[in-house]
């Protein structure tokens, strides 16, 4: 199995309202399609890793790399278009444009990566929907779909550019029981038969142990993986 992410003694200080260091020594590596949480208590320092890893933040020790690109260091335009092409993101809260339909709004990220023509995109946009089974809200208006449609298209949305990883920020931490279970039985079916690579911050036990891998984050350091 090759590794798709590396990250390598990193380091991360907080200097507001007074010097904090928050990660320390993180050094783990993710194969591809391996679908990973990563949990902790608030505060552990789970998410700012996890926007480390994103390359939303480069203010950090250490090296990152991700499909053998080093993200360290590197300028921020070169990680936006990085980030475009090979990470997808999933959050709590999924951010899909409301006055937009689903469709249009798993389209925007292949637009902006501008690899294929509009009819392709279109074609991806409604192929993805259909492997999440939202086919048939593709022309609704993403502002009148229930929590758990809304969830389900912005997976499709981080899978439009066919990414490297999917980051997820507590992806069902706004969800009910019922959809937890359909998010969770997606992702693990992208990762199982698809290959993708997946990192999950969790606070969800249930969700966590069902996963491939867990790695427990305490005071800032990995104390399990």
């Amino acid at each position: 199995m090759d590794i798709v992410l590396k990250a390598s003694k990193v380091n991360k200080y907080f200097y507001e309202p007074a010097e904090f260091h928050v990660l320390k020594d993180i050094s783990f590596e993710v194969k591809r399609g391996e679908f990973l949480s990563l949990v902790g208590k608030s505060g552990c320092g789970k998410s700012t890793l996890l926007y480390l890893l994103s390359t939303m933040d480069t203010d950090y020790q250490g090296e990152i790399t991700i499909n053998n690109y080093r993200l360290t260091g590197q300028k921020q335009n070169a990680l936006a278009a990085f980030r475009n092409e090979h990470i997808g993101f999933v959050f709590q809260f999924h951010f899909l444009l409301p006055e937009f339909t689903a469709l249009k709004n798993v389209m925007l990220p292949a637009e902006k990566l501008n690899k294929y023509s509009k009819s392709e995109i279109k074609d991806r946009a409604y192929e993805k929907l259909k492997m999440l089974d939202m086919q048939d809200f593709a022309l609704k208006q993403s502002g009148k779909l229930s929590g758990g449609q809304a969830q389900r298209v912005a997976i499709a949305r981080a899978l439009i550019n066919d990414p490297t990883v999917i980051m997820g920020d507590e992806p069902t931490g706004n969800l009910d029981t019922a959809n937890t279970q359909i998010v969770f039985e997606i992702l693990k079916d992208l990762a199982q038969n698809k290959g993708q690579t997946i990192i999950a911050v969790t606070h969800d036990p249930e969700f966590a142990q069902k996963t491939d891998r867990i790695i427990e984050m305490k005071d800032g350091e990995i104390i399990s993986q």
